[in-house]
This record gives structure tokens, C-alpha cells and sequence, in this order.
């Protein structure tokens, strides 16, 4: 080993591998030797960590889910001494970051989400029911202290999940905007503009911010 690098653990190899697998042929179109093939193991190995393709479709759920959810949760914490707006802001930021920085992970769960499989529905009904919990709660506060002009909040969630969702469901024009501006985060800064002025639309009084200097997160 070259100094400077670090060893992947045959777990955490087995798990990059299939997420890559997963994102380029679907769940359905592959099979755990293909897996064991890409990460170099034997397939045996899948099971001792996984216990087979399944446990692999979980694992990539809860990483993904548990991160996301924390983004949003750490926002409505901070309800308590940052306005709603900024604390939404911050949590949209941190989302689109974290799904840019994990794209192919990203695209393979909310495609698999769009399914609607039983056993998807199975594993993230529990993370759907807190995402949702965590938007309503940033958008109820942010009515109750006037940031947010009243209007229906179920419709707000379905709007702010969609933007945070759809670039990284349509990953071959998200590709082409890389290929374009291969800058660090050119894409979250400039796509993060636009859904802070969907948000500041919501806002009862200008809600117009400098995004650079506010999320300082």
C-alpha cells in the first residue's frame, strides 16, 4: 500500500460495490455475484456482513436515510433559537450537498422509493413517516412565528420534497450540468438558490438572504 492511502474494509468494499451495481443495473438486475465480483470477495463474505442481496438493499437505505433524516432533525432542534426560515435554508443546503457528494447512492434510492415495491415500502416506512414529521414541523413553526405566510403544509412538504428529490432522479442531465461546471458544489450553490426563492415566496415579508454568509452550518 502506497503511503497516504488507507485499506477498505471487505465490508464497506462489498457496500461501495453494490450501491455502484444498483445504480448503474437496478436491484433487480443484480446478483450477488456481481457484487462479490466488483468488491473482490467471496461471495460468502456477502452473507457473514449482509446476510445476502437484501440486507445490502437495507444497508444502503439506512445510511442513506439516517443522514438525511439527521440533517433535517438537527434544523427542527435548532428551532428553538433560529428563525424557521433559516433553519428550512440550512437543511436544504445540507440535503443537496450530502446527496451530491453521494450521487449514485442518492439516484438508487429515490428511484427505488418512486417504485413502490413491497419490500422498500417495507424497510422505509418508518424513515418516510419521520421525514415528513420533520418538514411539517420546520414549516408549522415557521407559521406560528410569522416567518411563513399561512397556506396548506402538506402541500408545502410535497413541493419541497420534490426539489430536493427530482435533480438526482434525473441523473443524466444532473451529469451533463457536471460535465459542464466540474467546479465543487457549482451545482448545490446554484441549484440551492433557486429553492431559497421558493422560500422566501413562502416568507410573510422579504425573505431575501445572503446565503453565503447565513448558512453557516
Amino acid at each position: 500500500m502506497k503511503k497516504g492511502q488507507t485499506s477498505t474494509s471487505p465490508k464497506e468494499a462489498i457496500f461501495q460495490a453494490a450501491v455502484s451495481l444498483f445504480y448503474d443495473h437496478g436491484y433487480d438486475g443484480t446478483s450477488v455475484r456481481d457484487i462479490a465480483g466488483k468488491a473482490k470477495v467471496n461471495p460468502a463474505t456477502i452473507s457473514y456482513y449482509f446476510k445476502g442481496k437484501q440486507g445490502l438493499l437495507e444497508a444502503c437505505f439506512t445510511r442513506f436515510f439516517e443522514q438525511y433524516l439527521q440533517f433535517l432533525q438537527e434544523e427542527v432542534d435548532a428551532l428553538k433559537y433560529i428563525r424557521a426560515d433559516l433553519c428550512l435554508k440550512r437543511a436544504v443546503f445540507k440535503i443537496l450537498k450530502f446527496q451530491s457528494e453521494n450521487h449514485q447512492l442518492s439516484r438508487f434510492i429515490w428511484r427505488e422509493v418512486s417504485i413502490d415495491s413491497q419490500v422498500v415500502r417495507e424497510i422505509i416506512s418508518s424513515y418516510l413517516m419521520k421525514e415528513r414529521f420533520y418538514m411539517k414541523c420546520l414549516f408549522e413553526q415557521g407559521m406560528i412565528d410569522r416567518s411563513f405566510k399561512k397556506q396548506p403544509i402538506s402541500f408545502l412538504v410535497i413541493q419541497l420534497k420534490s426539489m430536493l428529490t427530482m435533480p438526482f432522479l434525473n441523473s443524466q442531465h444532473l451529469r451533463e450540468v457536471w460535465q459542464m461546471f466540474p467546479q465543487e458544489y457549482y451545482f448545490v450553490d446554484q441549484y440551492y438558490q433557486n429553492i431559497d426563492q421558493w422560500i422566501n415566496l413562502l416568507m410573510a415579508s422579504d425573505g431575501s438572504t445572503d446565503y453565503k454568509k447565513e448558512l453557516i452550518i
